[in-house]
């Protein structure tokens, strides 16, 4: 079967791009060599997918090194903007392609893309298209230089090549959260997409060189990240590394990139608290926490996975929680009825199956879900654990997938200190009428994102990023800027 035959068969565009993309030009890895790109839903193959070498990198990496030194270096920041707005508009007309090439890559309901991350995407392009042209230092003023005046100010200058590591789950939007603001700054990109879902990145890479962004400024090179990803953050010729995944992998890369002092931004996930007080709008809460779990299967760095209710309540949100499990709808993410996914692969699927019978083993009570539907594909049932407390493993770990561990609390006090009781500190949810309570529970918890009544109330102008073993650095908003330039002091002895 040829390539475009097994493309038509598996439901993608005949022309769904598969290369690599370097230097403006479309090629296959320099050693020829390809992995398979599965379909979650099905767990057979949708694509060979050409596979970067570190021979791939170090030519990407050698494009926009030029491009830095070039044209695009010498590129005004009014024009970035220009750029930068078009590729939005690029990824607006091709909205509904993208979301399918994601939901064919990730298993999620194609619905699901198409309501938030494609439109996240076209919005942070759209951000930083109006940051290109407002990149400013400042002046300051001195006591001068040995009794004679000064002139200071300073400049904000693009660090240079960087690095992004894209991670599986969102992928689209999160190369957007990257890309856009480093562009914006007057940096040139290595991309590499994730090997379980590159699809909507490649096809990225195409608006970006139909927008007229020059050859060599952003460089797509799919493959392993033992080999593709481990040459891009050992190259020496990357200024910086931008990467969203596990703390496991982000130390191997912070080590790494320590050795030629690159900078890094790294978002590792989280293990975030849904706090329900005692004087919450319970259905609201009921129905925001349960999207908090099962949005996207679970596979979110923000997913509200520890639910601490207010004892009062615990019965009537752990029943609502449960009912909203059992109404899921497992199955074709292109089924308008579907409304969760399958996991993205076997291996993610089986780690979290070995977390629910942790959980089981740990003591806690499973009041929904817990198995593992008899079709194929990666799919686990949305599990719901009761009785449980924050020492278990299924409170402390990462799942990254459709279960929520509720715990009961009595007092506010005790509400933080389950909050912050994890090495991880992404972001929280408080559900509350009271807005005193709003503001002093948000100040108390260790995250970097906190919202009220809601949840995943994201914005390109809000700054992203975590504490703790959530990463270092920060994305979007203008700490998206600061995080994609360095600052230069410049001192005249007048």
């Amino acid at each position: 079967m040829t390539a475009v035959e097994e493309r038509m068969k598996s439901g993608l565009p005949e022309n769904t791009a598969t290369q690599l993309f370097i230097a403006g030009r479309w090629q296959d890895a320099s050693d020829g060599g390809t992995f398979a790109d599965l379909n979650p839903t099905t767990g057979k193959l949708l694509v060979d997918i050409a596979s970067g070498t570190a021979d791939d990198i170090d030519v990407a990496v050698g494009a926009a090194r030029a491009q830095m030194d070039g044209e695009w270096g010498n590129t005004p920041g009014a024009i970035r903007g220009k750029l930068l707005n078009r590729i939005a508009d690029l990824i607006e007309r091709d909205a509904e392609l993208l979301a399918r090439l994601e939901a064919h890559d990730v298993g999620k309901p194609v619905g699901q893309p198409a309501m938030l991350d494609i439109p996240n995407a076209i919005a942070t392009f759209r951000h930083f298209a109006g940051w290109a042209d407002k990149i400013h230092g400042s002046t300051i003023a001195t006591a001068g230089y040995f009794g004679q005046p000064t002139h200071s100010y300073t400049v904000r200058e693009p660090v240079g090549v960087i690095g992004a590591i894209v991670p599986w789950n969102t992928p689209l939007m999160i190369a957007g959260w990257k890309m856009a603001p480093a562009l914006a700054a007057g940096n040139t990109l290595v991309v590499k997409p994730p090997e379980d879902a590159p699809l909507s990145i490649l096809h990225l890479a195409r608006l970006i060189q139909e927008a007229g962004v020059p050859a060599g400024v952003v460089n797509v090179v799919p493959g392993l990240g033992e080999v593709t990803g481990d040459a891009l953050v050992g190259h020496p010729g990357v200024d910086k590394i931008s990467f969203t995944g596990s703390p496991r992998v982000g130390r191997i890369i912070a080590k790494r990139a320590a050795d030629t002092f690159k900078r890094t931004t790294l978002e590792l996930g989280g293990k975030s608290p849904q706090i329900i007080m005692k004087d919450a709008d319970v259905e609201a809460a009921i129905n925001g926490t349960a999207m908090g779990l099962f949005f996207n299967q679970g596979e979110v760095c923000a997913a509200g996975t520890r639910v601490l209710v207010h004892r009062s309540l615990y019965g009537t949100v752990v029943d609502g929680l449960s009912a909203a499990a059992q109404a899921q709808v497992l199955g074709d993410p292109f089924d308008p009825t579907t409304t969760m996914g399958a996991l993205v692969n076997a291996k993610q699927r089986d780690s979290v199956l070995s977390y629910i019978q942790a959980g089981r083993d740990g003591g806690a009570r499973v009041a929904a879900g817990g198995g593992q539907p008899d079709r194929d594909g990666f799919f686990v049932e949305p599990t719901i654990f009761a009785d449980a407390n924050n020492d278990m493993k299924i409170a402390q770990e990462e799942i990254f997938g459709p279960v929520g561990t509720v715990i009961p609390f009595d007092t506010a006090d005790e509400a933080i200190a389950i909050a912050n009781g994890t090495a991880y500190g992404l972001a929280a949810s408080i559900w509350t009428r009271d807005v005193s309570h709003a503001h002093t529970m948000a100040a108390r918890v260790r995250s970097g994102a906190v919202w009220v009544n809601g949840w995943a109330a994201i914005d390109p102008a809000l700054p992203w990023g975590g504490m703790k073993s959530s990463g270092t650095g920060r994305e979007l908003g203008w700490a998206g800027i600061e995080a994609n330039t360095e600052e230069k002091v410049v001192t005249i002895v007048l």
